[in-house]
């Protein structure tokens, strides 16, 4: 929004979270395909595709390493990277969109689908598991059923664990998000909470501003102002405050200063036309 940081952009600009979180919406306004979002995905990278000024200015490793092998034509299913050093946030931070997909689901189907959009760039379990708590407690605030975002912390820290206990999952990874699942995060000092490019921080991340905070503007500056990796755990943390809050909780300001505000809008209106909750 003041432009010009670190990679030189004007203001306004949005990064890859925004540009492939865009890739899977454009797909989920049509018959939803794994394939297509793959598609969608190597547009981006080489042609600029959903990106504010048709160049890619910022990709993850891991993800740059998907996409060139969807562009050589590996399946959607293999592309991804399944091992335990590759577990940035670059799935958890485009999945958002397929929270309107699923909503109505059962859980064991949400899974499933949260699984399969997080592995085509992501695919190991850590990341999943980042990416299914994210949906989940995005899901209650969505439905209504939690409207107080404690009480929906408290509520998924039970669900959640008590689904996860229940499949194939080794316990030390389940363990890796103890903090989440059986802490009070909230109750944390700022020094405890990291904000860099791996999924489970950025998670812990956004989850911490949002239940240290009180309105949308507050949550996501909280994030940025946390360092790191900024747009991502603003990203992150932004989805769930929208959701909240809702669209009136934005400053007019931020919105008409996003670059392609009626591209955006227009992409919104289409996808909300086709998902029905």
């Amino acid at each position: 929004m003041i432009g010009y940081g670190t990679y030189n952009q004007p203001q306004g600009t949005w990064s890859d979270d925004s540009s492939l979180a865009f890739c899977l919406t454009e797909v989920l306004t049509q018959k939803f395909v794994l394939e297509s979002m793959g598609r969608n995905f190597v547009k981006w990278a080489c042609e600029g595709y959903c990106t504010p000024y048709v160049e890619v200015f910022d990709i993850g490793i891991t993800t740059r390493k998907a996409i060139s092998k969807l562009a050589n034509g590996e399946s959607t299913f293999s592309a991804g990277c399944f091992d335990e050093a590759s577990n940035g946030n670059g799935s958890l931070m485009r999945i958002l969109p397929l929270l309107f997909y699923i909503s109505g689901k059962e859980i064991d189907e949400r899974f499933f689908m949260t699984r399969q959009v997080s592995a085509v760039t992501y695919g190991h379990i850590r990341s999943v598991i980042a990416c299914f708590y994210y949906l989940e407690f995005a899901r209650q605030i969505l439905l209504g059923k939690a409207e107080d975002k404690f009480k929906n912390y408290k509520i998924r820290q039970s669900e959640v664990s008590d689904y996860l206990s229940k499949l194939s999952i080794n316990p030390k990874e389940v363990a890796l998000f103890d903090r989440l699942l059986k802490g009070e995060i909230y109750q944390l000092p700022e020094e405890k909470i990291d904000s860099g490019g791996y999924a489970l921080q950025t998670l812990e991340a956004s989850i911490w501003c949002l239940l240290t905070t009180d309105n949308y503007a507050e949550a996501v500056l909280r994030a940025v102002n946390l360092g790191e990796d900024t747009d991502t755990t603003a990203a992150v943390t932004g989805g769930l405050a929208g959701l909240i809050y809702g669209i009136g909780s934005i400053s007019p300001k931020w919105l008409h200063q996003l670059a392609r505000y009626d591209d955006i809008e227009n992409l919104a209106e289409r996808f909300a036309g086709k998902i029905r909750i």
